[in-house]
């Protein structure tokens, strides 16, 4: 009997080398980012990348909500197994070393874990609240996790981290909107779809309107807001060590603009950067220092 997930390895490979394929193959904005970073640090922010990946992927790729349950169950114990010096998966084998060094720990991988099985127990939120406190456990704690392996210096960059990555999950959530409501699910609060007068229903059938246009430039101007507070919140000190932030804000920051530009057309597609422009996105803000 299996007893945990199986993961695709055709040929032997070390942990390391697992999850530096799964980074490549997830082909995400973030890949980007962890290009400039020194190797240790990278090896770092790799593996956790990968781990934040697996557990996502436990909740949009397995249809049937009770698996999805048991294999979430199955990384609580994992995360209790690796802190205990026994990691099984590769992702928890290449990411224990790590741990000690950049000060991540269990709360911060259970708390990922329980952003993920929010998921599966609830498809709609009601206000902004109950949304950003879903957006503080899938994105906000793993900008906390992410902001150590660069190199935090300064307590105040934490609070940077979170709004950074509220302001990240908000655009993951405007780019995504019909892709999610394919999958059941509708983030945007309920109480703002009825300000703008937009059916639960005319955003499962990918019904644009003009109502639901002044929805999403309601979703975009908040998100805007979130980058420039995230921003105004880095501290001098901390600037040039938190670049792979500023590189993830310049890119999603771009893709926000650019769906803006496209007048909001998520419900029939996924609007995206090409790599070209991600990398030189990226590049600009390691070489240049600016966004």
């Amino acid at each position: 009997m299996r007893t945990s997930p199986a993961w695709d390895n055709p040929q032997p490979m070390t942990p390391q080398q697992y999850v530096q394929q799964q980074a490549l193959a997830s082909g995400s904005s973030f890949y980007y980012a962890f290009l400039f970073l020194p190797r240790p640090r990278r090896a770092a922010i790799t593996a956790f990348y990968a781990f934040c990946r697996a557990v996502d992927d436990v909740v949009d790729e397995v249809s049937d909500a009770g698996v999805a349950q048991t294999k979430l169950a199955w990384w609580e114990g994992e995360v209790a197994r690796t802190f205990a010096g026994q990691p099984s998966h590769p992702v928890m084998q290449a990411l224990l070393p790590h741990c000690s060094v950049y000060g991540i720990e269990p709360h911060h991988l259970q708390a990922v874990i329980e952003g993920c099985r929010m998921d599966l127990e609830q498809t709609r939120y009601l206000d902004f609240a109950g949304l950003a406190r879903y957006c503080h456990l899938v994105a906000g704690v793993v900008g906390e996790v992410a902001a150590r392996i660069f190199g935090q210096t300064d307590a105040r960059t934490t609070a940077y981290a979170h709004q950074l990555g509220l302001a990240l999950q908000l655009t993951n959530i405007i780019r995504d909107v019909g892709e999610d409501a394919r999958r059941g699910r509708i983030y945007l609060p309920v109480a703002e779809l009825q300000q703008f007068d937009v059916k639960a229903h005319e955003i499962l059938q990918g019904r644009y309107s003009e109502r639901f246009t002044a929805l999403m430039r309601f979703q975009a101007e908040r998100a805007e807001r979130c980058y420039a507070e995230a921003l105004a919140l880095l501290p001098a000190a901390d600037r040039a060590t938190q670049k792979p932030g500023l590189m993830m804000a310049s890119i999603y920051r771009t893709l926000l603009r650019e769906i803006a530009h496209e007048n909001f057309q998520v419900l029939h597609q996924r609007i995206q950067l090409t790599p070209l422009r991600k990398f030189w996105l990226a590049w600009k803000v390691q070489a240049l220092g600016r966004m």
